[in-house]
């Protein structure tokens, strides 16, 4: 496996992401139908990424998307910014005064405890985001003038608006064109994809970005709902991947999509939404790599996790192209990153190694 990144010196940016960041509002350790205040966070499944390779990683990194010109929107980059993102090449969208034109994006999201599970209900129809178009960004200017290292977007983003779907499309052509990696995240959820087309136009939207793709991040759900690939012999009912199927899968995949250097996954076993079996892999070069195995870990707020780990993983490919090193940065850092509230990873790369290297969780003074 080697991945042609750019050298240093040719590029501004060693990350960027590509979708939709919300406004999350998140109860503590209550419910969202009985709570009187809320805390503010910010967080997306793409920005969430490229936020832990700046914070936790050290990396130069930006997000392109589009807000609404207002109080909320401003929040939401004042919010970016202590993240150390930069917010440069944000598309400012002109709003009136109830969100008509177009508005921000919300996120309610309850942690869970034990036997109840996290709970998240998401307010994001006619976002400035999902309406934006490929037009509202000067990709050939980011890619090519700029200069990026590393693209990483997903199918959260793409399942918003038929806008979105054609926004990723153009985005990632122009970024092979200027020799960025592109990372994605297939994250198929249904109940967005319904509104412009159902499981039909995943697949359609989904393949057309697959051809472009590097780095492909996804589960068997996501392969068989996204793509059409069927993983023999497993079972729902089972609690472990069956991994002879999913490497046969894998295998057909990359002869469809030879451009496909790495595929990952994470693998959770929940028992309860407070502990769950944590542990990754990733495919290359036709072997799997597994990851250390993080069992009975201990949960505050798994949202982000996943997320966590794609940063975790896009770093250690960036910095050793070593598959089984970069597996663990990623679930090292998911696992920590679901310690903490919030859907942005708090960790620093020296916690993550120490993790890898088998650190256990004695006070250090």
């Amino acid at each position: 496996m080697k991945l042609d990144l750019k050298v240093e010196g040719s590029y501004v940016y060693d990350a960027v992401s590509l979708g939709e960041i919300m406004l999350r509002l998140d109860p503590g350790e209550g419910r969202i139908r009985t709570a009187r205040s809320f805390r503010a966070w910010e967080g997306g499944g793409e920005y969430n990424v490229v936020r832990g390779l700046r914070k936790c990683f050290g990396l130069k990194t930006a997000v392109i998307t589009a807000f609404a010109d207002n109080e909320i929107g401003r929040l939401m980059e004042d919010f970016i910014c202590q993240g150390g993102v930069d917010t440069s090449l944000i598309k400012w969208m002109k709003t009136d005064g109830i969100g008509r034109i177009c508005r921000n994006g919300i996120n309610f999201t309850e942690r869970g405890f034990g036997i109840r599970g996290a709970v998240g209900c998401s307010d994001r129809a006619n976002t400035a985001i999902s309406k934006a178009t490929a037009k509202d960004f000067d990709f050939d200017y980011i890619f090519g003038t700029l200069g990026v290292r590393w693209l990483h977007t997903g199918g959260i983003y793409a399942a918003l608006s038929e806008e979105a779907s054609e926004t990723v499309i153009e985005a990632i052509k122009t970024a092979k064109k200027y020799g960025t990696i592109v990372s994605y995240d297939l994250n198929y959820r249904p109940s967005m994809w319904s509104a412009i087309g159902g499981k039909e136009k995943a697949q359609q939207v989904n393949r057309e970005i697959a051809k472009y793709v590097d780095v492909m991040i996804g589960n068997e759900e996501d392969f068989t709902a996204c793509l059409g690939f069927e993983v023999e012999g497993n079972d729902a009912n089972l609690k472990e991947l069956n991994l002879d199927g999913y490497k046969k899968m894998l295998n057909e995949a990359v002869k469809t999509y030879p451009n496909w250097k790495v595929v990952a996954t994470t693998l959770r076993t929940v028992k309860t939404a407070t502990v769950n079996d944590w542990k990754a892999m990733c495919y290359a070069d036709g072997e799997i790599y597994m990851s250390k195995s993080y069992d009975g870990l201990e949960i505050m707020d798994r949202v982000g996790g996943g997320d966590s780990f794609a940063s975790g993983l896009v770093y250690g490919l960036m910095t050793t192209q070593d598959p089984e090193i970069a597996v663990n940065y990623g679930a090292a850092h998911g696992a920590l990153a679901m310690t903490t509230p919030g859907d942005t990873s708090m960790v620093s790369k020296k916690e993550v190694e120490a993790i890898m290297g088998g650190a256990g969780a004695r006070v250090q003074r």
